[in-house]
């Protein structure tokens, strides 16, 4: 279930703080290998997403670019007894006037993810 849920790009606004919308090709097909859509952040950033690595139910990955920022994030899905238990890697990198601003954004991203990650699994224990 918490694979199905945070592998879907359409689902990423409601669990996703900094995100506003999502906008896919095709809004109708399901999730697989080198989907790729666009999403518009809060701060008017509007990346292009890609789907790099999907290996239902237990590994998901993406990469995203923006501008001379690169952004990675892999997600590793563990069953447990209890539930699911879900480790999130990631990096971002940025080139020439964006290597600053992409060492920021690293810094402030591993809280972001967290909180993001708790807010997508209180939604899921709602929903079960």
């Amino acid at each position: 279930m918490a694979f199905d849920y945070l592998g879907d790009p359409r689902n990423r606004p409601e669990w996703q703080s900094s995100l506003l919308s999502v906008t896919l090709a095709d809004r109708d097909a399901e999730p697989h290998l080198g989907m790729t859509w666009r999403e518009t952040t809060m701060v008017g950033v509007r990346p292009r997403l890609e789907i790099t690595r999907f290996e239902w139910p237990s590994f998901w990955s993406e990469e995203g670019r923006w501008q001379g920022i690169e952004a990675k994030l892999a997600l590793a899905f563990e069953e447990r007894s209890s539930g699911c238990r879900v480790v999130a890697e990631g990096e971002i990198s940025g080139r020439h006037v964006y290597a600053a601003p992409a060492v920021l954004a690293g810094r402030l991203a591993g809280p972001a993810v967290g909180a993001d990650l708790r807010k997508a699994a209180r939604i899921l224990e709602r929903r079960a």
